[in-house]
């Protein structure tokens, strides 16, 4: 059972959201917030696997309480249970515009993806399913503009890793091929090796990387060079 925890101070979009999760085999809805301070309450209480998270909120908006519920967690006595068994809840942000800057921040905060608010029923709930195992969950072509156009107008991160010295060559090549948009199957059907395997390559760099995602990974891969803008996925 996934448990799910919905976010988004609109009650009808709220509401709509709700019904479908409840509707869908697997998945149980265990709150709603209309803010991002009674989300990370209520995160806390429940212990979600999956947290759909707004940005746009008046409070606390979806970036700061996507840190926060993060922080609490990899604080707290890691009695969650999510599938991917890291302790940690999975955010998967909604938002209206898929090159709307703030997404790229709540990547930064640990968000695990993000999806349009025009995504369609059966997508959403592949997405949570998705999300709930550790995985991803972006589209490559906007994940590549999006994490492109604000790379390149972005200043150097001052907490960016100084370099990748510490990741293996096989762990650079994942982490190289995830930043590219590449599915976990993907990537290992192009270096001969199994999902399993390419899952602890990525689990392994994000420990390394003292990183709290594999979104945050695919930052980290665009600011230290390790995948240039506009260059090629080869």
């Amino acid at each position: 059972m996934i448990r799910v925890l919905v976010v988004d101070d609109q009650d009808l979009i709220r509401a709509g959201l709700v019904a479908l999760l409840r509707a869908a085999p697997g998945v149980e809805v265990v709150g709603e917030a209309t803010d991002g301070a009674e989300a990370v309450t209520l995160a806390a209480r429940t212990r979600p696997d999956v947290v759909l998270m707004d940005i746009r909120m008046p409070g606390m908006d979806g970036i700061a309480a996507t840190e926060r519920i993060l922080a609490e967690a990899a604080a707290g006595p890691g009695t969650g249970t999510p599938q991917d068994g890291s302790g940690l809840p999975r955010v998967l942000v909604l938002t209206t515009f898929d090159l709307d800057e703030y997404v790229y921040a709540a990547l930064r905060a640990g968000a695990s993806g993000f999806l349009l608010k025009d995504t369609g029923p059966e997508r959403l709930l592949e997405a949570v399913s998705a999300v709930a195992r550790g995985d991803m969950l972006f589209a490559p072509s906007v994940t590549r503009r999006l994490i492109e156009a604000y790379v390149q107008r972005a200043e150097p991160v001052p907490d960016s890793p100084a370099s990748l010295e510490a990741l293996t060559a096989r762990e650079r090549e994942v982490l190289r091929l995830t930043a590219r948009g590449l599915s976990n199957t993907e990537i290992a059907e192009q270096l001969f090796i199994s999902e399993a395997t390419v899952k602890t390559h990525l689990n392994r760099t994000m420990t390394k990387l003292d990183l709290d995602s594999r979104a945050q990974a695919v930052v980290v891969a665009y600011e230290t060079g390790l995948v240039v803008p506009g260059g090629s996925a080869g």
